[in-house]
């Protein structure tokens, strides 16, 4: 009779045990689950980029940025400027690294050619200290300057302390 007690106890606790993996399981589902959805939590959905061009009327190089960030998949919002020195100056562009159009994206501002995949990772990584992203003049090859003879150039970033260090080069 005790062996039999005793295998009663064996079987329930192995019952017990399996129960208790089932809730653990269970309980890691909804973890997951409550981290995908909860407000602010990274998206896994390609969701589009949404970004402001400021640029003059006249400019055909601007332009063909604007159809090649639209290409890539962004949503763009064209403002027509008479200078763009003025939106450089707001949102705190440094004279040294302007070129013909800014643009206004998250909490950052991209000015001149930057290629939208850099864009795109800007707004992935969301780096607290990088006030914007820069390519300045307007280089051979970039997106929107395309050409038979493209040149290196860098892709710089430009942080809250007026530091400037390249984010990419291409």
């Amino acid at each position: 009779m005790m062996n039999t007690k005793f295998e009663s106890k064996k079987t329930l606790s192995i019952k017990q045990k399996g129960l208790w993996s089932l809730t653990l399981f269970v309980a890691g589902v909804f973890a997951v689950v409550a981290l995908i959805t909860l407000p602010g939590a990274p998206s896994t959905s390609a969701e589009p980029v949404e970004i402001v061009v400021y640029k003059t009327l006249a400019c055909g190089c601007c332009q063909k940025w604007v159809d090649y960030l639209r290409d890539s998949g962004m949503e763009v919002s064209v403002v027509n400027v008479s200078n763009t020195q003025a939106i450089q100056s707001r949102v705190g562009v440094p004279r040294r690294l302007g070129s013909c159009h800014t643009a206004v994206v998250g909490n950052y501002w991209v000015e001149g050619h930057v290629p939208a995949d850099l864009i795109k990772r800007l707004l992935q990584e969301q780096p607290k200290n990088i006030r914007g992203i820069a390519v300045p003049g307007m280089p051979a090859g970039s997106p929107g300057m395309e050409s038979p003879n493209p040149v290196r150039y860098h892709v710089l970033a430009y942080d809250s302390e007026g530091n400037t260090t390249v984010y990419a080069t291409r």
